[in-house]
């Protein structure tokens, strides 16, 4: 996630002309502040904060006077303070999401900021993907109660997300993990556990401002290999249901041919005779 977050960065230096300043991560609703590091402002020290590629100008100190532009996107949302001259920015959203820069006319001192505005991430959804049982496991419990070799295939899933990498975690390590940068209407990544296994499984997205985490029970999502005997001992008396069915059918349609065929052997037999 960081590294996509660097990349990112990179690709937006070459387009500003150097290299930034500060690289500040904010979270979609929240406030940001980008800091110029005077501990007080000069009486006549002018200074402009400009956004993106076009220096659209966003505020200004004139004069002593505050100046703001009417840029829709910003509208109602800047904060400058006079003594300082900190930008912040409140309520932000993902269209905040750019290179800002802040000069004055006397220091002649020019500072870069790139800033990227993430959206919260969803809490992360443990579902039960489907039930398996090897060969061996079924074969083992037919003869012992044993159900070491049941396994289940467990999905844990994100929709409506963009920049976030999912992971499970066995305890505290990190066991697989994926990662997505644009919009996905949907993300899962499974992971497949034993009954009777006593580790401790996590499932986290995060981004660089957010991170989520849903804990597994398997207690609730992997019950007793009995369910595996159950989900195959249903399938298998489906299949004989259906193959004693066809058997029956086409029976019966032999019985109609073999009658069929008597029948017109005897009424060819009476013709004969008459």
């Amino acid at each position: 996630m960081i590294h996509e977050h660097v990349l990112f960065c990179l690709y937006l230096l070459p387009l500003i002309g150097a290299e930034a300043d500060e690289i500040v991560s904010a979270k979609e609703g929240d406030s940001f502040t980008l800091r110029t590091g005077f501990t007080e402002r000069q009486d006549d020290l002018d200074i402009e904060w400009r956004f993106g590629l076009s220096r659209t100008l966003l505020i200004k100190i004139k004069s002593g006077n505050i100046i703001t532009s009417s840029d829709t996107i910003f509208r109602d949302r800047l904060l400058l303070d006079r003594q300082t001259g900190d930008l912040t920015i409140t309520n932000i959203k993902n269209e905040h999401t750019g290179a800002y820069e802040l000069s004055d006319d006397v220091l002649n001192k020019v500072l870069k900021f790139i800033v990227t505005v993430y959206a919260p991430v969803p809490v992360p959804v443990i579902t039960r993907y489907s039930p398996q049982c090897s060969s061996s496991s079924l074969s083992s419990s037919s003869s012992s109660s044993s159900s070491s070799g049941f396994k289940r295939v467990l999905l844990c899933s994100v929709v409506n997300v963009s920049h976030v990498t999912l992971s499970w975690y066995k305890g505290n390590s990190l066991l697989s993990n994926i990662s997505v940068s644009d919009f996905s209407i949907g993300l899962s990544l499974p992971l497949e556990v034993e009954y009777q296994d006593i580790n401790s499984y996590s499932c986290v997205v995060n981004n660089p401002v957010s991170t989520q985490t849903t804990h597994l029970d398997i207690d609730q999502l992997c019950q007793t290999c009995s369910d595996c005997d159950y989900y195959w001992s249903q399938t298998t008396e489906a299949v004989i249901r259906l193959v004693v069915s066809a058997v029956v059918g086409v029976a019966a349609v032999a019985a109609v041919v073999v009658l069929f065929y008597d029948i017109r052997s005897r009424r060819a037999g009476l013709e004969r005779k008459n």
